[in-house]
């Protein structure tokens, strides 16, 4: 089946962002585990496992429209403290919310309901999970003080 070219280059578009939370999820949860906050490390490993599944939808929904993926992720930015980690990873994901929102209008446009039924689930996922999660940590941060928050990730 042969997709829409403009739809299958904003699809490689949103790969790259895709790629690029998972990579930087990953270095975040390495950071977590190595400074000892094993709560922050399961939980951002977990998001690293999320983000690669919504890479490989869009690898798939790619091939199955005659594109060719192109796995090259976006540039990605890595915090130095906690708070600055999870804002870094708040502020990527609302990116991702944004970008798939342009994603939904654009199959709708162009009549791909099947990739736009999948953009709807991601981004689901991305506001009810994900940036959800963050902008908890980031309140309980701003609630406790940032060491009492710290302690209790370990």
């Amino acid at each position: 089946m042969q997709g829409d070219k403009e739809i299958l280059d904003y699809m490689n578009f949103l790969l790259a962002g895709e790629l690029a939370a998972r990579d930087q999820y990953f270095i975040h949860s390495r950071m977590y585990s190595e400074w000892g906050y094993t709560k922050l490390f399961e939980r951002i490993g977990h998001e690293m496992e999320d983000e690669t599944i919504h890479a490989e939808h869009f690898i798939r929904r790619i091939l199955m429209l005659g594109g060719t993926p192109v796995c090259v992720p976006s540039a990605i930015k890595v915090g130095k403290t906690v708070t600055e980690m999870l804002q870094l990873d708040l502020d990527t994901e609302l990116e991702v919310r944004d970008n798939l929102k342009k994603g939904i209008k654009l199959c709708e446009d162009k009549q791909d309901y099947v990739t736009r039924q999948m953009l709807v689930e991601q981004l689901k996922d991305t506001e009810e999970d994900h940036a959800h999660w963050l902008e908890q940590q980031l309140r309980l941060i701003k609630m406790l003080g940032e060491q009492n928050y710290l302690q209790s990730q370990i």
